[in-house]
């Protein structure tokens, strides 16, 4: 069983920053093809960013250029830096992790198996 822990939420104007962190409970070094997760109000969760086993990222498109993603082992943790924010980046953010990591990067949540419990992003124009 792996934990993870989302913060660094909160609320920004647009054109604002902000870092969401995800403390693993697990060595992150073994904690792998960690991802992020949104899910604006109303609507379906969605991939951010997803990492694959050979620690490949893959941004999906309306966050390309803007979002960063990076871990630091010795801390156990990982982070989304969240540049040039847009309203429509309002969401509950998730970090999360499966069980097995695979070649290709997933982006569909059923097929991840551990999750935090969320950090709200508001973004306002």
């Amino acid at each position: 069983q792996v934990r993870l822990v989302e913060s660094g939420g909160g609320s920004v104007q647009a054109g604002g920053s902000l870092r969401l962190s995800c403390a693993a409970s697990e060595p992150t070094v073994r904690v792998n093809c960690v991802g992020w997760f949104r899910q604006p109000p109303g609507k379906d969760r969605e991939w951010v960013v997803v990492v694959n086993a050979a620690e490949a990222k893959r941004y999906t498109d309306s966050v390309k250029g803007r979002f960063t993603l990076s871990k630091d082992n010795a801390k156990n943790t990982l982070y989304l830096q969240m540049d040039s924010l847009k309203p429509e980046d309002t969401a509950m953010y998730f970090c999360a992790a499966p069980r097995v990591c695979t070649a290709v990067a997933r982006t569909q949540a059923r097929e991840y198996d551990w999750w935090g419990q969320g950090t709200q992003v508001t973004v306002s124009s």
